[in-house]
């Protein structure tokens, strides 16, 4: 670093993780050869001198950042946008609590309070101190019965955790509050409601959201999402996020469940289901907010609108308001193809037993176990 920063300003920026005071938050302090980061950072984190006064002498999470260009420039800077592409090298040290970002003007790799600190380094803190830090959406909703529900969403990047945070409901009387859309940590889960992708219920509190396939019962997913025509296994919509063993952070989510916590619903959603003709058999954006509607009606203990399934209780036909639609296919919507189901816990198998070996809690591979052999029945 000490090469690239000469010729350059280098600037020091304290930020704050959350509301400066509030004992939940965590500081860190970036230095950088960018004043496009240093403009940056106080948007998306709270930047300012009480930042030195709240951190004494506390511990906090070192980011050391250049853009690996320095002056004189010796090649033509591109698009006015002075970085060092062949050497990018971005390394995390979670059990320092340091990260260094060498090359790169990317946001998600120069602005070092975002996916750095508050998913790979957050992940460690929250494992060695009992909370959460995910890369999930976290939203109000208040329904036309005056109830207020928070939900959590953890969808794979470009899956639509935006447009869910920022939903327009295509319902009368329901009230949406964005409350952050990429970050979430927690220590309680107390009205929150987890929500993954597939119009599967699990058991729990309020809901969380994932975008993804369930792997075992009521906590663990394995998203798929694509790159190309390539499909990747996406846990928790965490895979580039986890910031240490891929087992014990399985674990550390299996032991969130304590005698006397109440542990949120869970759900399953997918938006994205296709007819024979390829063709959406959902119209999403904002006519999501029916099946958020229904997920609520769940929560608010609603035990009328559901059937039980392989996978957990899902929507009995009629249950989700479809007025106004046009033709749902509800019954392919809603359909439990075994072929598709035994292959999925298969390949769950496959990539935990590849990926995560003997660090996998063995919990985990019994649920599939029990999800392959009642598949199977019905075949």
């Amino acid at each position: 670093y000490c090469v690239n920063i000469p010729g350059r300003m280098m600037y020091v920026i304290p930020f704050c993780m959350g509301p400066l005071g509030s004992p939940l938050s965590k500081i860190g302090v970036q230095v950088t050869d960018s004043n496009y980061v240093l403009l940056c950072m106080r948007i998306m984190t709270r930047v300012c001198p009480k930042v030195w006064e709240l951190l004494g002498d506390q511990d906090f999470v070192k980011c050391i950042h250049s853009m690996g260009c320095p002056r004189p420039v010796q090649r033509r800077v591109k698009n006015h946008w002075p970085c060092n592409p062949e050497k990018v090298i971005i390394a995390h040290f979670p059990e320092e609590r340091k990260i260094k970002s060498f090359g790169s003007g990317y946001g998600g790799n120069s602005l070092l309070g975002k996916k750095c600190f508050a998913l790979r380094i957050a992940s460690v803190i929250a494992r060695d101190e009992g909370w959460m830090a995910e890369h999930m959406l976290i939203m109000c909703i208040t329904t036309p019965r005056k109830t207020e529900h928070f939900v959590a969403a953890a969808f794979p990047s470009a899956c639509g955790k935006t447009n869910l945070a920022m939903l327009n409901p295509g319902l009368p009387g329901f009230k949406i509050q964005c409350i952050g859309k990429l970050f979430l940590s927690f220590k309680t889960f107390s009205y929150i409601i987890l929500f993954f992708t597939l119009l599967y219920h699990q058991r729990g509190i309020t809901p969380f959201f994932f975008k993804c396939r369930p792997i075992f019962l009521y906590c663990l997913i394995d998203a798929l999402f694509s790159i190309g025509k390539t499909i990747m296994h996406d846990p928790m919509a965490m895979r580039p996020f986890m910031g240490y063993n891929f087992g014990h952070y399985l674990q550390h989510w299996l032991d969130l469940e304590q005698p006397g916590r109440k542990m949120p619903k869970i759900f399953h959603v997918n938006w994205f289901r296709l007819d024979e003709h390829g063709k959406f058999l959902w119209p999403g954006f904002g006519e999501n907010i029916r099946v958020l509607d229904w997920i609520l009606k769940r929560v608010e203990g609603d035990n009328t609108i559901a059937v039980s399934s392989p996978v957990g209780w899902i929507p009995k036909k009629g249950s989700i308001d479809m007025s106004g639609l046009g033709n749902i296919n509800e019954d392919e919507l809603f359909s439990l193809p075994s072929h598709y189901w035994l292959d999925d816990s298969r390949e769950s198998k496959r990539f935990l037993e590849d990926q995560v070996g003997s660090d996998c809690p063995p919990i985990i591979m019994k649920l599939l176990d029990e999800q392959e052999a009642a598949f199977g029945k019905l075949q």
